[in-house]
């Protein structure tokens, strides 16, 4: 039997305002390649430059009933900060990680468009000055980059080290901010390089 797409929207906006959903996700394309979407309820709770098995991923994490759905937001703030209209994200959020990690995540929230900070730094700001790799770690989880912007975090001497989407999206990351000059590839698909 097929369902026709009237008929199977109509069914996913059923689920979804009877509270029948855990996780709703979408993939969206983007200057830096395809971006997994996720959110609960409570928020947005992932943001992926992988798309393959990410829905089976959040669904350990949140909860097994998942839906594909749009996030109309999340994808107007993205396509805003793609296209250097929007500087900093007014999403909800729904992180669920430990607390070492969340006093990162917020720290790393506060560091501005267009500007970076180094580890240290950030271990520093939440009071643990010798954690830097601890932070690095804390980086490397993310549940939402992008949106909080791991991207501005530098090594101690400013070079680009570490990134989950690569060091060619953090690099095209942060040139669109104006943080870095733009590359001589500058033009070209991260992803495609």
């Amino acid at each position: 039997m097929r369902v026709g797409p009237e008929l199977d929207a109509s069914f996913r906006a059923a689920a979804l305002a009877e509270g029948l959903v855990d996780v709703r996700f979408d993939v969206a394309e983007s200057p830096v390649g395809p971006l997994f979407l996720a959110a609960t309820r409570r928020g947005l709770c992932r943001v992926s430059y992988t798309v393959e098995g990410e829905d089976e991923a959040v669904a350990r994490r949140y909860g097994v009933r998942v839906l594909r759905a749009p996030l109309d937001q999340v994808r107007r703030e993205l396509d805003e900060y793609f296209a250097g209209r929007r500087r900093a994200f007014d999403l909800p959020l729904d992180l669920r990680v430990a607390p070492f990690q969340e006093a990162v995540l917020r720290a790393l929230a506060r560091v501005p468009y267009g500007r970076t900070e180094t580890y240290g730094g950030l271990a520093a700001q939440v009071g643990r000055p010798k954690a830097a790799r601890a932070v690095g770690t804390a980086m490397n989880r993310n549940p939402v980059p992008i949106v909080l912007p791991c991207h501005r975090v530098v090594g101690a001497d400013g070079s680009l080290v570490g990134y989950g989407g690569g060091l060619e999206v953090k690099r095209a990351l942060l040139e669109l901010e104006g943080a870095l000059p733009p590359s001589r590839a500058h033009g070209s698909s991260p992803r495609s390089r």
